[in-house]
C-alpha cells in the first residue's frame, strides 16, 4: 500500500492523500521507511468523554449541561471509566466480553503473529505485570526477573524488544520521570494503557488503577510526549513542563494521612520547579485548598475530562 503511494507522490499524481488503518496493518516505521518524509501522523484515540457522550446522545451544546444534566453524566462516566471509549463499546451489551475478543486480536494479529513471537507466555506474563503496575515506575531488569519467575525465562534486551513492540501496537505508551538522568529516563518509566477496558480486563482491585490510566490517558490526548512524572525524593504523579501542569491522582481525599500525603508532595514539588497550575484529581470530590502560597484545584475526574 505504501509503495502506492509513494509511486504517487513521485508521479506528482497527488498532492494530499489520507490513509487510515490499524496498526495490524500499518506501523510509523514501516511509513517512514517507505515516503521517506513526506507524511504527517495523526494518531487517533478512543473517545474522549465529551465524544463519549455525544454518541450516546447526550447534547452538550448547552453550556450549563454538566448541572442540567449531572445525574446522566455521572452514569454515563462509570460505564466510560471501567468499559473505555473504544466506539464499539458503547453498542456492545457484553461489553467485557467483547474487549476481552479485541485484546485477543490485538495479542495474536498486532503482536505474535507480526513479530513472530514465539514466547506467548512471556508476553502474556508481561502485559499482565504491566497492568499491575500501571501506577509505578518499572525497570526493565525488574520486568525481567517477574516474568521469568513466572517459568519462562526472558533476557532484559527481550523485554525492551517486547515493550517496543506493545507501544508499536498502540496498547501502552510510556511517561518518563522528568528528573532523571539520560539511562534512567530510558530504564524506569511508568507504562499506561491506551483505554481503560482493555486495562481493566487484568484488574482485580480496579478503582485506583482505571482512575490514574485515565488521567495519564488524557493528558496524553493533549499533550502528546510532553507528559511525565516528578520523582525527586517525592513523586507528583504528572508534570507537563510545557503548560507547568502539576497533577496529582488520588480516589479519595477523605483519609487526612492521604490527604497529607498528596498535599505535601505538591508543597515540596513547588520549592524546586516552576509551576503555574496545581491540581489533584479525585473520582468524585471538588474543592479548593490553599496552603503555603498555592492554590489547589481538588476536581472530579468526570469534570475534568471536559476541561
Amino acid at each position: 500500500m505504501f509503495q502506492q503511494i509513494r509511486h504517487l507522490l513521485d508521479a506528482g499524481h497527488s498532492k494530499e492523500d489520507y490513509v487510515t488503518g490499524s496498526n495490524a496493518k500499518m506501523l510509523s516505521s514501516e511509513i517512514a521507511t517507505t515516503l521517506g518524509g513526506r507524511y504527517i501522523i495523526q494518531n487517533v484515540y478512543p473517545y474522549s468523554f465529551p465524544e463519549h457522550l455525544t454518541s450516546l446522545g447526550i447534547d452538550l451544546t448547552d453550556k450549563n449541561f454538566v448541572y442540567r444534566n449531572r445525574t446522566e453524566i455521572v452514569k454515563a462516566f462509570e460505564n466510560y471509566f471501567h468499559f473505555g471509549g473504544l466506539p464499539e463499546v458503547t453498542q456492545i451489551t457484553d461489553k467485557r466480553a467483547w474487549l476481552s475478543s479485541l485484546y485477543q486480536r490485538i495479542f495474536f494479529g498486532d503482536l505474535i503473529t507480526r513479530y513472530q513471537i514465539r514466547n506467548d507466555f512471556a508476553l502474556r506474563v508481561l502485559i499482565r505485570k504491566l497492568a499491575e503496575s500501571v501506577k509505578q515506575p518499572t525497570s526493565f531488569n525488574r520486568l525481567a526477573n517477574v516474568v521469568s519467575s513466572s517459568g519462562k525465562k526472558i533476557s532484559t534486551d527481550t523485554v525492551i524488544d517486547y515493550l517496543g513492540y506493545l507501544k508499536e501496537s498502540w496498547l501502552i505508551f510510556p511517561v518518563e520521570n522528568i528528573c532523571a538522568k539520560l539511562a534512567e529516563k530510558e530504564a524506569n518509566k511508568k507504562y499506561y494503557f491506551i483505554d481503560n477496558g482493555i486495562l481493566n480486563l487484568f484488574l482485580v482491585d480496579p478503582f485506583t488503577s482505571l482512575l490514574e490510566n485515565q488521567v495519564a490517558i488524557q493528558l496524553r490526548r493533549l499533550y502528546g510526549d510532553d507528559v511525565y512524572f516528578y520523582h525527586h525524593g517525592i513523586e507528583v504523579d504528572f508534570y507537563i513542563p510545557d503548560v507547568q501542569l502539576a497533577v496529582q491522582v488520588c480516589y479519595s481525599l477523605q483519609d487526612p494521612e492521604t490527604r497529607k500525603r498528596e498535599i505535601n508532595a505538591l508543597l515540596k514539588m513547588s520549592k524546586r520547579i516552576e509551576v503555574i497550575r496545581w491540581i489533584i484529581i479525585t473520582k468524585d470530590e471538588e474543592e479548593t485548598i490553599s496552603e503555603q502560597g498555592i492554590r489547589i484545584e481538588v476536581i472530579p475526574v468526570w469534570k475534568w475530562l471536559f476541561g
